[in-house]
């Protein structure tokens, strides 16, 4: 009980203090301010960069391989794979033909066009020129219509389907399926629109619009670059597939033997791998400037203690001769430190709020109950630590000096 009395006690004389000194509490709370700001936000931001990435490589797929002519991970000798020549929808079939431990094979290739409807335009479309066997592939959500068959994949049929976005901007009362639409200078006709997906970071993942891949080589690009998609069978392992496929695709693109392969096949599992490291460099980067910051703003409060113990010396001297003892100063001074640290936690913590509602149409993300436990435990004892020499010089001081003092 006594302990819990002299904490009260301790807390409230603290808390008198600040009030007393405003200015000189508010100025010593802005490295605080700064440090505890900034491990907040790059904890929010990382945990909804986490969760936004996550569901948008769900749709990747972890059985699906990518053979495309740039690697997904970090390259050392980037000037031999900017060298590397493109894929090819020739390739692409002689793939398709020749591969016996995959379930599907598919082709992607993408540019970007303004799309219109009578009066609405929408601009920098993705069109995506796609095969028949994408379905296979990557399986079909749709909220209207159907897919393409083989017959307008193959025969290079004027139709489409419109992502969740660009269906929303072009047809805001619905009724998009059987329309015909205008992509750059060629005219389509609507047979579906796809659910919605979602979008990442500064893009729209549903603000796209589905072609087939022939019909994109003969109205946007010629002899289109494209991704070669691979759906690995049920119970085959993944490895094995990589590994026929890398076999084919050099003989393919006649890869002598003992040269590196002129093309890469990617997976979800290393991009995951790629964003891990980038999430590693990024949390590193804000401890350091958190660190840095706290440091900083730690000094700050121990000088401000220095001076608060200074000009209360002598109200130091007459608490000592009633009687209190070395704790009882200690919790004062410790909990004055401690306050003007959690303090300007939580205004570090309202000022992140308010960034998170700025930035949550790129970012996704919110300050988690955890993140903000933390960020006000980090201000806590950094006033402690902040403040313990200074506490401790006061509680040290004996009556007689104390009072002696001008």
């Amino acid at each position: 009980m006594r302990i819990l009395h002299e904490l009260g006690e301790g807390l409230r004389i603290a808390l008198e203090a600040v009030r007393t000194h405003k200015l000189r509490s508010a100025l010593a709370t802005l490295g605080i301010v700064i440090g505890v700001f900034t491990v907040t936000l790059m904890a929010t931001a990382i945990a909804g960069l986490n969760n936004a990435f996550t569901n948008s490589i769900s749709a990747i797929g972890s059985d699906v391989l990518y053979i495309q002519r740039f690697s997904w991970g970090p390259s050392q000798e980037w000037w031999k794979i900017r060298a590397r020549q493109p894929i090819t929808m020739v390739q692409g079939k002689r793939l398709a033909d020749r591969a016996t431990m995959a379930e599907a094979v598919s082709m992607e290739s993408r540019a970007n066009e303004t799309v219109k409807f009578q009066d609405r335009t929408a601009s920098n479309v993705n069109v995506s020129g796609v095969l028949a066997s994408t379905a296979q592939v990557h399986g079909v959500d749709l909220s209207e219509g159907r897919y393409l068959n083989e017959a307008e994949s193959d025969g290079a049929r004027p139709v489409c389907i419109l992502g969740a976005t660009l269906s929303e901007n072009l047809f805001p009362y619905g009724g998009a399926v059987g329309e015909w639409i205008r992509i750059g200078n060629a005219r389509y006709q609507v047979i579906g629109v796809s659910a919605r997906v979602g979008s990442f970071a500064f893009g729209d993942l549903d603000n796209i619009v589905t072609v087939p891949l022939t019909r994109l080589a003969s109205d946007f690009v010629s002899n289109p670059e494209v991704t070669l998609t691979v759906k690995v069978g049920t119970g085959v392992p993944m490895a094995e597939v990589q590994e026929e496929l890398r076999w084919i695709m050099r003989s393919i693109r006649k890869v002598p033997l003992g040269e590196d392969d002129d093309f890469s096949i990617n997976n979800q599992q290393s991009l995951l791998d790629t964003f891990g490291k980038f999430s590693a460099m990024a949390g590193s980067a804000g401890l350091f400037i958190t660190g840095l910051s706290l440091f900083v703003g730690g000094i700050g409060i121990m000088n401000v203690m220095f001076v608060s113990v200074t000009e209360r010396t002598q109200e130091i001297g007459v608490r000592k001769a009633l009687g209190a003892k070395y704790r009882a100063i200690l919790t004062q001074f410790l909990a004055e430190a401690a306050t003007i640290c959690v303090f300007g936690g939580l205004l570090a913590l309202a000022l992140a709020w308010a960034t998170t509602q700025v930035t949550k149409q790129w970012l996704p993300a919110t300050i988690s109950p955890a993140i903000a436990t933390l960020a006000l435990s980090i201000s806590a004892t950094v006033g402690i630590i902040a403040g313990f020499l200074p506490a401790h010089r006061a509680a040290r001081m004996k009556p007689v000096d104390a009072l002696r003092s001008e």
